[in-house]
């Protein structure tokens, strides 16, 4: 009876892989992420895909052998998961390559010592194929290895020729099978009885190229590349049926298993099929987050979104109710992380990804699987594509799902009446478009129609229920909007304070039943509060009843610069002008900005003292009175108005008795003690009789103390000074640099001219005149001019034309000409070298005989002093 091989653990298959080829020189590299540099493939989908540019020849390896232990992920074939032995979507690929290195003989001799030594399988249960027309490889595997021929099969292209395209780098294959039942004997091998023999070992021989016409040509650079399937492996040396029994995966079925209260051993194929469904999808949602992917409904965020739904499914088939997914998670996580450690650095974030995307799922899963049980209830010969549309579009039930609870019930899904009714639903969202504008800025008055106005009770509750009234993505109304959209929403009252005064709009959050949605800013249109935001969990429903929760934090600071604003107001009226008024404002959480009309601009003096009248009236601690009246109420007590503003017949009128009194909409501290300190920040001209204060108030000033105090500690510690002596150190910088500056000017004034001297030599004769052109290099503008006018009045009658770069990307010229060139000829400097010096992209002039000019283009230097020569050359004969 044939010998069965040693049993050893996928960690320890991986490991001695990997030692085996580091002992013969192989660099020994970690696992690329599933997310490739190769913009051709969404995701990692083989072992040698990370080398991919050194066998194309795009890039030069930093090795001449390497090895590796690879994560891939294919879904080509996610049907065939769970139902077969060994398909898999996240899967393994131990790899050896070597880059124009050591070929054939080596790569077939090591993966046999690999597989019969270090491996221990028999022999004898080992059988081969290489390509039909390969009898380099078939010999070797005879003669070298000792294989007899009849275990050795020759197979057609399409399963042993590799090829990256039409073109290119490719070569035959060699691959290795092993036999679980050899008593069946060698007559009649059939190596696609995969219920007999599994291919575990890929090579990969690298050794033509092929052109445009399929013609082959040897490589110079020969190449190998080999795949051994971990999970196969594991199945063959732990001698278990199927590569989920492995311990690679079965933990996590086991884990599914507890949760649903079933034993695995015990259950029928269809519920053994769900449980390998959901460990081999959960390795592979845990590998793809933890590289950074997240779900949505595009690319690789969709093969994510479409595993985790699955295991959800599949969860739900085996009877579990509630959400798993981060337990069984947990277990991948545990026996992956010794090999990929940032399965666990990554814990907290799969973990949420996982949570968030179940519970928005199930959901789902209630309501579409309650009418998908109503309609395979009446035992329908297909399923119409009004329904399966029906369950997309209004349930949020995916198509895939669709067709795969229908499948197993033997009943397909009408894809072409799908598709009709889908096309429908576009012609309606273009015809909606065209006759009902519904985006943000400019048509919600339409929906006044249909819905009242947003009630603001912000002022004195900081939360509140709301129901959704209308939510819009990128415009167009919609009726639901899932994890990660963008989302505009219409509340019929919000404790959020929308963007008006000045003062921005409130952040803060809106949840639910496993929903939250993160709001960043709250505009106002119309009767309407406009809430921008983002879905981060769950599904959030048109008419939904939410809890509207306002960033208290932020909703201080906003105060605290709000009221810091009505203060400063005061101030300036007090300490400078009565008849300042405000031209303008903002209010942030971080600062104020304030506007005012002044014809000058305010003295240190002045901005010490308003400072500090502001801080004093802080200390003070004077309440707030807050009423809404009349206007012409207000205006008579002495309320102040924002010139031009425009203001109901009743306002609300913010009033600090003694202090300041305006009329505003905005938030505000209900005694100034609130603030806690003011700072200005700055004061400058905005415009024609406009001047800005910008300015901190209440916590942001400690943020902006702590920066100026970071900047002061750096300043001390590179000039070795104490703070105080900051400003006297900086002026003696200041005087070095401008004396060096001088001196640099002088020595590089010499340069230029020695440089011109030696150009007098090059001057060609036209005639009476001398005409010379040159680059000088990196000379400054200010001595190029020197050299030109130096050089014309050593060559006489001549005219000179100088160009040089003297900084990245700029140019400069200069053109001096003698008095008898611009008489007789006609030709002015200023003129001359303007057009030279369009052709870099510039321009310029000056007087007749001495002109600069500049350009942007260095690159075109060259071509515009040659033309200089030639027009010159020209003008003057």
């Amino acid at each position: 009876m044939p010998k069965s091989p040693k049993s050893l653990s996928g960690n320890q298959i991986r490991q001695k892989f990997l030692d085996f080829h580091e002992k013969r020189q192989h660099q020994v590299l970690p696992s690329a992420s599933l997310v490739p540099e190769d913009p051709t493939v969404l995701l990692t989908i083989a072992g040698m895909l990370p080398f991919k540019p050194i066998f194309l020849g795009q890039r030069q390896s930093d090795f001449a052998r390497a090895t590796t232990s690879q994560k891939c992920l294919r879904t080509n074939d996610i049907e065939n998961v769970g139902r077969t032995a060994r398909h898999h979507t996240f899967f393994e690929m131990l790899g050896n390559f070597s880059f124009g290195d050591y070929f054939k003989e080596q790569a077939i001799a090591w993966a046999w010592e690999l597989s019969t030594q270090v491996f221990a399988l028999p022999p004898e249960r080992l059988i081969v194929s290489v390509f039909r027309e390969d009898d380099e490889a078939f010999a070797i595997w005879r003669d070298k290895i000792g294989i007899p021929a009849h275990r050795i099969q020759r197979m057609g292209e399409e399963d042993n020729f590799w090829a990256s395209g039409s073109t290119g780098p490719c070569g035959p294959c060699s691959e290795l099978y092993y036999d679980f039942h050899p008593e069946k004997g060698d007559k009649d091998i059939d190596l696609e009885d995969d219920t007999r023999f599994i291919e575990y070992y890929n090579l990969v021989f690298m050794q033509y190229n092929r052109d445009a016409d399929g013609n082959l040509t040897p490589l110079q650079n020969k190449n190998i590349d080999t795949g051994l399937g971990l999970e196969r492996m594991a199945q063959i040396l732990q001698q278990v049926p199927n590569n989920y029994e492995t311990d690679l995966i079965f933990p996590i079925i086991k884990t599914a298993a507890e949760i649903a209260g079933i034993d695995y051993a015990k259950s029928d194929e269809k519920t053994k099929v769900s449980l390998k469904v959901i460990g081999d999808h959960i390795r592979a949602v845990v590998h793809l987050i933890a590289d950074g992917v997240t779900a949505s409904n595009i690319g690789r965020g969709y093969i994510l979104r479409r595993l985790i739904r699955r295991v959800v499914r599949h969860g739900r088939l085996i009877g579990i109710q509630g959400e798993f997914t981060t337990q069984v998670a947990e277990t991948a996580i545990a026996l992956a992380e010794d090999a990929y450690p940032n399965v666990r650095e990554r814990n907290n974030s799969i973990q949420a990804e996982l949570q968030r995307e179940e519970s928005q799922f199930l959901k789902t899963l209630e309501r579409g699987e309650k009418l998908l049980a109503d309609i395979l209830a009446q035992k329908p010969d297909l399923i119409s594509g009004t329904d399966a549309f029906t369950l997309y579009d209004t349930y949020g039930f995916p198509l895939e799902l669709t067709q795969e609870i229908a499948e197993e019930q033997g009943i397909p899904v009408d894809l072409a009446g799908f598709e009709v009714e889908m096309e429908k639903q576009r012609q309606r969202a273009r015809d909606a478009h065209e006759t009902i504008d519904l985006t943000v800025q400019g048509s919600l008055d339409k929906l006044a129609e249909h819905i009242h106005g947003t009630t603001f009770l912000g002022y004195s509750e900081p939360q509140s229920t709301a129901k959704i009234e209308a939510l819009l993505v990128e415009g167009q109304a919609v009726e639901s909007a899932s994890s990660g959209t963008e989302i505009q929403i219409i509340l019929d009252q919000t404790p959020f304070y929308a963007e008006s005064g000045g003062q921005i709009g409130d952040r803060g959050y809106l949840s639910g039943d496993n929903l939250v949605v993160r709001i960043e800013d709250v505009k106002k249109e119309s009767d309407f509060f406009i809430h921008f935001g983002r879905v981060e969990r769950g599904t959030l429903n048109l008419g939904d009843t939410v809890t509207a929760q306002i960033d208290r934090a932020c909703r201080r600071r906003a105060q605290a610069n709000h009221t810091a604003t009505h203060l400063l107001q005061a101030a300036l009226k007090k300490i400078v002008d009565p008849s300042i008024s405000q031209a303008g404002s903002l209010v942030a959480f971080d600062r104020l900005r304030f506007d005012f009309n002044c014809s000058r601009s305010l003295t240190s003096e002045e901005l010490v003292q308003i400072e500090e009248q502001i801080n004093t009236w802080i200390a003070e601690a004077h309440g707030a009175d807050v009423a809404i009246m009349p206007l012409t109420d207000a205006k008579a007590k002495g309320a102040i108005a924002m010139f031009g503003e425009k203001y109901a017949s009743e306002v609300r009128v913010i009033d600090f008795p003694g202090v300041s009194m305006e009329l505003c909409g905005g938030t505000h501290v209900n005694n100034t003690a609130e603030i806690g300190v003011f700072k200005i920040v700055s004061e400058t001209g905005v415009a024609s009789g406009i001047r800005r204060i910008e300015a901190v108030a209440g916590p942001a000033v400690l943020d902006y103390l702590n920066l100026r105090d970071k900047v002061v500690k750096e300043l001390c510690d590179r000039f070795k000074v104490k703070p105080e002596e900051i400003p006297e150190r900086i002026t003696t910088i200041q005087n070095e640099l401008k004396a060096s500056q001088k001196q640099l000017d002088a020595v590089k004034q010499e340069l230029a001219l020695a440089k011109s001297d030696q150009l007098l030599s090059q001057a060609e004769s036209v005639g009476e005149f001398k005409v010379l052109v040159a680059n000088l290099g990196d000379i400054e503008p200010d001595a190029l001019k020197t050299a030109a006018e130096r050089l014309q009045q050593k060559l006489g009658e001549s005219a000179v034309i100088l160009g040089s770069v003297p900084t990245e990307g700029k140019v400069s010229l200069v053109a001096a000409f003698s008095a008898k060139i611009h008489k007789d000829k006609q030709l002015q400097a200023g003129k001359f070298i303007g057009g030279i010096a369009k052709l870099c992209g510039g321009g310029g002039g000056g007087r007749p005989n001495l002109a600069q000019a500049g350009g942007k283009d260095s690159s075109k230097l060259p071509e515009a002093l040659d033309t200089a020569k030639r027009q010159l050359i020209e003008q003057l004969q």
